[in-house]
């Protein structure tokens, strides 16, 4: 079977043919990947700026963002048969008995580092036309999202967020408001969304959900298919070619939330500073390395202070967050059906998955297809 991998020792990126998996424990699960979406993580570990392999192989299938469909299950396995589509999770726990996160499912909080990622660290990824895999990962979709399934797992990133952002509003009387459900808290309150890739989108639509005013904060100007997505929302969109940081709260009016998916540390400190008192700041981008980058962390901090803020970095997500995106994604389709397949560009054969992973984006979310092939044979 064909699979994408990279070979850190040669520094390759090549398409591969490889033995096809079979179950071999009875909690195990046989999927038939259909779509793979491609984020920037895959083209870093393509670059070789990170990623490793498993310890017993010198090469690592990629792919992270996957939906596939049950083949095959194992003689253990209740609540998921052939048919079935799922997105598995990405990370696996650690196997230290102190790590109490992992110990209880929660390895999306592991504290030791030495979980595996598929398709990033330590394990092989999705990238591949069948996957064998504990079927306590898997987390089963409605057959009418098929389409746009592949946005789970983005969307997690959004989810893990904003579970994580009700237990901090909380802490602070002027977000409370006893009468109103958690799905609301964002009523009245100013979101800014840094970034106008698939996980930036995502968050603004879940925001909006969530009746936060949100505004989008990118480089694109008009016309771009990522502006049209952003206003189709009922979200502002704000380029950063016309409107500077520094004018951000004059033009918006004092800002609660920030959640940042850009992966730009230069503009994340920037807008730092215009994040409202007791404003949450949530950090989900991952900054590449970047050159020396001047800023006075004395004047940082004692805002933070001043201002009773809070600043939130998240990455990954566990299993909460994954059956809430396939949820709020159901609700995104209903409100905005449009939208949301505009995030999807042409799905591309995985014989030219190498090509489009190393080449310039094309749309705003790539995503390789089996299906291409298949619906051909």
């Amino acid at each position: 079977m064909k699979a994408v991998a990279v070979f850190p020792a040669s520094r390759e990126v090549k398409l591969i043919d490889q033995e096809e998996p079979t179950i071999t424990q009875p909690d195990q699960v046989k999927i038939r990947i259909l779509d793979i979406g491609i984020c920037g993580t895959d083209k870093e570990i393509c670059t070789f700026v990170y990623g490793s392999s498993p310890p017993d192989s010198d090469y690592l299938i990629i792919g992270h963002e996957a939906l596939g469909e049950v083949v095959q299950v194992g003689s253990a396995v209740t609540g998921l048969a052939p048919g079935d589509l799922v997105v598995p999770s990405v990370r696996r726990p650690c196997p230290h008995s102190r790590c109490r996160p992992c110990r209880t499912g929660h390895q999306d909080f592991c504290i030791t580092g030495d979980f595996t990622e598929r398709g990033i660290k330590e394990a092989h990824g999705y990238l591949t036309e069948f996957v064998v895999d504990e079927a306590r990962y898997m987390h089963p979709v409605p057959r009418h999202l098929r389409d746009i399934a592949i946005l789970v797992e983005p969307l997690t990133v959004a989810q893990k967020a904003e579970y994580q952002l009700y237990g901090l509003t909380q802490r602070r009387p002027p977000w409370i408001d006893p009468t109103v459900s958690e799905r609301t808290q964002g009523s009245g309150h100013t979101a800014l969304v840094l970034g106008a890739g698939p996980v930036g989108l995502l968050g603004a639509m879940a925001l909006r959900t969530t009746q936060f005013k949100t505004f989008v904060y990118s480089r694109e100007k008009e016309p771009d298919p990522r502006i049209a997505v952003t206003k189709t929302i009922g979200a502002t969109y704000i380029s950063s070619q016309e409107i500077s940081t520094d004018r951000l709260e004059a033009y918006i009016g004092p800002i609660d939330l920030v959640y940042e998916a850009a992966g730009h540390s230069l503009l994340a400190l920037e807008v730092l500073r215009t994040l409202g008192p007791n404003g949450i700041y949530i950090l989900t981008g991952v900054p590449g390395l970047q050159t020396l980058i001047e800023a006075d962390p004395a004047e940082l901090f004692r805002d933070m202070v001043l201002k009773n803020q809070v600043v939130l970095g998240t990455v990954n997500a566990g299993p909460h967050d994954f059956v809430s995106a396939i949820a709020d994604l159901e609700t995104f389709h209903q409100r905005w059906p449009d939208a949301v397949r505009a995030l999807m560009a042409e799905r591309t054969p995985i014989e030219q998955a190498v090509e489009r992973i190393l080449g310039r984006p094309v749309g705003i979310k790539s995503i390789i297809s089996f299906d291409i092939n298949r619906k051909r044979e």
